[in-house]
C-alpha cells in the first residue's frame, strides 16, 4: 500500500465516524437483519432505521441490532427520510455525512466505504449507480427501466445535468443535505435531491454499486406496473415543479 492510498483509506475511515446511517423500512423484518449485519456498527456515527409504519417487527429488530428507531407512521418513502434527517439534526453533534440504503439490499451496506471515497476525496453527493454484476437487473423490471431512461433523458434536456441512474443508495454531507431543504414525501425523493444539487451547484460524484434482486419480497415500486405508473407520473411532477422553482430562485 502506497502512502496516497494509506491517507486516503485513513481518510474515509475517519468519515465513516462521522458518518449517519439512514434506513427508511416498511415491514422489512426479513431483509433488514442482513443489511445490518453487515454495517460496521461500532465505526459510524449512528444507524437510524425509519420505520415507516411496519406492521411486523422490523422496529425491534433494528433496536436488537443497534440501531436507532425513528418512527414515521404516515406513509411515504420521502416522509421517513424526513423523519430521519430531523432526529440527527437534534443531535448534540449531528453527523458529518449521511448516507441512505435501501433495507433490503446488504451488498449496499457492504459497499458504504467504496460510496464514502469521493466525499473523502471532495464530492458533496455520492450516487452509487446501480451496477449488475450477474447481468441481472436487480428489482428493475422491464417497465420500470424504462422510466428511469425517460425521466433521466427529461432531467437532461430540463436540468442540464447528464445522471447515470436514480440510485436510492447514496451519501452526501449534511451540511450540503440541509442547503437542498428537502421536502418531498414519497416517490419523488431521489429526484428532487438529484435535482436541487445541481442547482444548488454540488460537486456529484457517480460510482458503480453492486446491485443484485433484494433475497426477501418484492419491491414495493418496480415489482408491480401500476404502481411504477404512479411513480413515473410522480417523477414529471417533481420534474415540472423543481423547474418552475429554479426559475423563480433566478
Amino acid at each position: 500500500m502506497n502512502r496516497q492510498t494509506a491517507e486516503r483509506t485513513t481518510t474515509i475511515e475517519q468519515l465513516l465516524h462521522g458518518t449517519a446511517v439512514l434506513i427508511p423500512a416498511l415491514n422489512e423484518e426479513e431483509a433488514l437483519p442482513a443489511v445490518l449485519a453487515v454495517l460496521p456498527m461500532d465505526r459510524l456515527h449512528t444507524v437510524v432505521v425509519a420505520d415507516n409504519g411496519s406492521t411486523d417487527h422490523t422496529a425491534s429488530i433494528a433496536r436488537a441490532a443497534g440501531a436507532t428507531v425513528v418512527r414515521e407512521p404516515r406513509r411515504g418513502y420521502g416522509a421517513a427520510c424526513l423523519a430521519g434527517i430531523a432526529h440527527l439534526a437534534a443531535l448534540p453533534t449531528p453527523p458529518h455525512a449521511v448516507a441512505f440504503l435501501d433495507a433490503d439490499h446488504p451488498e449496499d451496506a457492504a459497499s458504504l466505504p467504496l460510496l464514502l471515497d469521493p466525499l473523502a476525496r471532495g464530492a458533496d453527493l455520492a450516487l452509487g449507480v446501480r451496477a449488475h454484476p450477474d447481468g441481472s437487473h436487480g428489482n428493475l423490471r422491464t417497465h420500470a427501466r424504462w422510466g428511469n431512461r425517460v425521466v433521466l433523458t427529461a432531467t437532461r434536456l430540463l436540468f442540464g445535468h447528464r445522471f447515470q441512474d436514480l440510485p436510492p443508495f447514496r451519501a452526501i454531507r449534511f451540511t450540503a443535505l440541509q442547503r437542498l431543504a428537502m421536502d418531498d414525501r414519497d416517490w419523488g425523493w431521489t429526484l428532487q435531491m438529484q435535482l436541487r444539487a445541481v442547482r444548488h451547484g454540488l460537486r456529484i460524484v457517480e460510482i458503480d454499486a453492486p446491485h443484485r434482486a433484494r433475497a426477501h419480497g418484492r419491491s414495493k415500486i418496480s415489482g408491480r406496473l401500476g404502481m411504477s405508473l404512479r411513480v413515473g407520473a410522480k417523477m414529471f411532477y417533481t420534474l415540472a415543479r423543481e423547474r418552475v422553482r429554479g426559475r423563480e430562485a433566478i
